[in-house]
């Protein structure tokens, strides 16, 4: 599968975007998708995922009530809806698939697919 992600940008603090994948492939619906980031001089961290049907998403910590990953089987679509957006949230953001169904991985590793990452600056 192939991902491409939008929807980056330069916003305030406080503010929100909303971040698009997009998937080629029509086995889309059975892999689990995961939002990653990674900031400068950082490790590439874990933000959200969701399962395959969209019924179960979980978040890292420090977003829990400010993102909300969502997608849309049927469009091969994959949303990261961002407000209360803080300087610290500024990274690249990739989109990422992980074959395995029965995981909810929040490791890098364990997603065989990546897009190639948007950029989202957050000025205080």
């Amino acid at each position: 599968v192939q991902l491409v992600e939008s929807g980056g940008g330069l916003v305030q603090a406080g503010g929100s975007l909303r971040l698009s994948c997009a998937a080629s492939g029509r086995t889309f619906s059975v892999y689990v998708m995961g939002w990653f980031r990674q900031g400068p001089g950082k490790e590439r961290e874990f933000v959200a995922g969701i399962s395959s049907s969209g019924a179960m998403t979980y978040y890292e910590e420090s977003v829990k009530g400010r993102f909300t990953i969502s997608r849309d089987n049927a469009k091969n679509m994959v949303y990261l809806q961002m407000n209360s957006l803080k300087p610290e949230d500024t990274a690249v953001y990739y989109c990422a698939a992980d074959p395995n169904i029965y995981r909810r991985s929040r490791r890098p590793t364990s997603y065989e697919y990546w897009g190639q990452g948007t950029q989202v600056t957050v000025s205080s």
